[in-house]
């Protein structure tokens, strides 16, 4: 067995937490992480519409990862 770098050991803690909060039930834990994406990613639109551009210099936050 490998040891796990302590980023994927607290990736697995936190998997094991989130379905333990829904009684292993995967589908209401992707709905749960899906409907938390959704209200991240109208807080950054909201962010995005109040910061003036002279504070960030044009900086324009991005939706989608890389």
């Amino acid at each position: 067995m490998r040891e796990q770098p302590i980023g994927e050991a607290m990736v697995d803690d936190e998997i094991v937490e989130v379905l333990a909060y829904h009684q292993g039930d995967a589908q209401a834990a992707i709905g749960t992480l899906l409907n938390d994406i959704r209200h991240l990613r109208w807080q950054l639109v909201l962010t995005e519409v109040a910061m003036g551009r002279g504070i960030t210099r044009r900086w324009r936050p991005r939706y989608d990862r890389d």
